[in-house]
């Protein structure tokens, strides 16, 4: 399963970049607010970090305003994925870019006829939020499993981006139930290094080699 980064924060995406674990970044108009950043000059520079797909998001909310940001937004560079609200002139708009070659990601995928819609439209990617269907007493990723088994049924190519991720564990049943990609927060990835028996068994092994005086070097 791939792992993007959810964030507009470049010194995050710099520093987590530097694992080489890093797959893509999605952005949001609510992430790119809190950077502080120009839009057009943050996705640019975010282009320049990371080679996997970036996804920079439309704010027009009718299709041929859809078209035009997302035309400019596809301008900046070949990785940039167009994101798109899943309604009905986002999907027209969808299938328009696709037709063009400008890759996508639906998002603000809350059912499963949704998530069919948007494979039939060619999506790239589809983006369901699972910690906000589980904010509202659903099963979040009850939605990952069941759009992934329509996907399979009919050999959609869309693949399935797990988002509004809240924790490691939203990351771990993604890649259970077979997931392409989960987007995360940068505090999450590092959650996922933690455990604390493998910082007791680091600090055994170093006190037991301490003892010994001995250097590698």
């Amino acid at each position: 399963m791939k792992l993007f980064l959810d964030t507009a924060d470049i010194n995050e995406i710099s520093e987590l970049n530097q694992t080489g674990l890093v797959d893509g970044i999605t952005t949001n108009p609510s992430l790119i607010a809190k950077s502080g950043r120009n839009i057009i000059e943050a996705i640019e520079e975010i282009c320049g970090i990371i080679s996997g797909p970036i996804s920079a998001e439309v704010t027009a909310t009718d299709y041929h305003g859809m078209m035009d940001e997302g035309k400019r937004l596809a301008e900046i560079a070949s990785n940039v994925t167009v994101k798109l609200p899943l309604t009905s002139d986002g999907l027209k708009a969808c299938a328009s870019l696709r037709s063009q070659n400008i890759l996508v990601n639906v998002t603000l995928c809350f059912s499963t006829a949704q998530a069919l819609l948007a494979a039939k439209a060619g999506a790239s990617f589809i983006s369901p939020f699972v910690g906000r269907l589980d904010d509202i007493g659903s099963v979040g990723m009850n939605l990952i499993s069941e759009i992934a088994e329509v996907y399979s049924n009919y050999n959609y190519s869309t693949e399935i981006l797990v988002a509004s991720v809240r924790s490691v564990q939203h990351v771990v049943d993604a890649a259970l139930v077979g997931a392409d990609v989960a987007t995360i927060p940068p505090k999450i990835m590092l959650q996922m290094y933690k455990h604390p028996l493998t910082d007791k068994g680091l600090a055994d092994f170093l006190a037991d080699w301490k003892s010994t005086g001995q250097s590698i070097l």
